[in-house]
């Protein structure tokens, strides 16, 4: 507890298809205003600010504070691909634990339609290594990338564990009926495993187009103080960071042969054992999970990453029901990225604001009865996995 970090307060508005959205920086300055009054706190007691987005010039996060606040404070500017959120979540912990005592962190994201590319076209891109072992490994170059990355491993899983198609579908199905009750989600209409197996395929007996996130825009905020500060001002110390670790990549990603490694399942398994470890549980303590679900397949393998079930034994989690409620641990009990939606900023920082609530005992009919320990996990290929442990006081 001497070195946990107190959530105060968070903020979120409600994540919309491209083209319906306020700009980039009204949808940040509303998700910081909301988490600041959360918190009861004004901007002018936040000393550091750490924003996250990956589509957006240099100092995107100032054009949006600065509609909240001109304090002079400093400002950090964060991209790391889908796990940006996260990554400002890590900083502003890391800023607390170096005495910063009032830290926000924001997260937004303006999206264009369709599948994620890239964007400078005159210099190297960093997703080369990742497109050359994929490319020996699965070919199929005329699926967009992030679909031939995660459904390679997707179809990797199948053939290694004998994993069915279904499984994935079971995943998707799932998120939907958690995302009836999330109001913040943008997709809420609930799905059965068959109608997700019956969607246009994307690739034949791997992936369907439910199977998959849909780009969408949005904005979520947290503040972060330290106890000192909490007991101070009298802010509510019901829910700390009890446990945080960032990975990158290491040699493995590129060298095993392995799509289920290239899309992150060693950097997800080094981050959860770090913050096991840190926080003295295991995967056995949880309570409910907020996972990043980009693909309904890197759902399933993700759960084998964070240790919820053993190697190859997803499937039967899955079919046994484990992964929702009345089972051994709720799985993004907020609809995750398959129904929320994935904003790159905003996701890691909207995963905080769903287990925040749950912690709290404030998610309304998404409640997980009893919930005290909660893991966050938020993967950006290229690549960076953060994971979170929270716990209720």
């Amino acid at each position: 507890m001497n070195q946990a970090s107190f959530i105060a307060g968070i903020g979120m508005i409600p994540f919309v298809k491209p083209g319906a959205s306020e700009t980039y920086d009204r949808m940040g300055a509303e998700a910081a205003r909301r988490a600041l009054a959360d918190a009861g706190l004004g901007y002018e007691q936040i000393r550091q600010a750490f924003v996250g987005y990956v589509y957006g010039d240099s100092t995107c996060g100032q054009k949006a504070l600065y509609q909240v606040g001109m304090s002079g404070i400093p400002i950090v500017n964060v991209n790391n691909n889908c796990s940006t959120g996260s990554t400002a979540l890590f900083l502003a912990r890391q800023a607390i634990l170096a005495g910063a005592d009032c830290v926000l962190a924001l997260g937004f994201e303006q999206m264009a339609a369709g599948a994620l590319g890239s964007v400078f076209k005159d210099r190297p891109s960093p997703f080369d290594p990742f497109d050359a072992v994929t490319d020996a490994l699965v070919g199929m170059p005329e699926i967009p990338l992030a679909l031939r990355y995660f459904g390679g491993a997707g179809r990797e899983h199948m053939q290694r564990y004998g994993t069915p198609l279904v499984s994935f579908a079971q995943i998707r199905a799932k998120a939907s009926r958690h995302a009836v009750n999330n109001p913040m989600a943008l997709f809420r209409k609930e799905v059965s495993a068959q109608e997700v197996l019956d969607s246009p395929a994307i690739w034949p007996g791997v992936m369907t187009r439910l199977m998959a996130c849909p780009p969408t825009c949005g904005a979520a905020a947290a503040v972060l103080v330290s106890e000192a500060f909490a007991k101070r001002h009298g802010l509510r110390r019901d829910v700390f960071i009890a446990a945080q670790a960032m990975s990158t990549d290491s040699a493995s990603t590129f060298a095993s042969g392995d799509m289920m490694r290239l899309v992150g399942y060693d950097m997800t398994r080094a981050a959860a054992a770090q913050v096991y470890e840190q926080a003295g549980v295991g995967p056995q303590d949880l309570d409910v999970v907020e996972l990043h679900d980009c693909f309904a397949q890197n759902e399933l393998i993700t759960y084998e990453g964070l240790g919820l079930c053993p190697e190859g034994g997803a499937a039967k989690f899955i079919a046994d029901g484990d992964n929702t409620y009345g089972g051994q641990v709720v799985t993004n009990p907020s609809g995750g990225l398959l129904s929320k939606g994935h904003p790159l900023g905003a996701t890691g920082l909207a995963q905080c604001y769903e287990l925040t609530q749950q912690l709290r005992g404030s998610a309304g009919q998404r409640q997980v009865a009893g919930a005290r320990t909660a893991l966050q996990h938020n993967l950006g290929l290229g690549g960076a996995c953060v994971v979170t442990l929270y716990q209720s006081v």
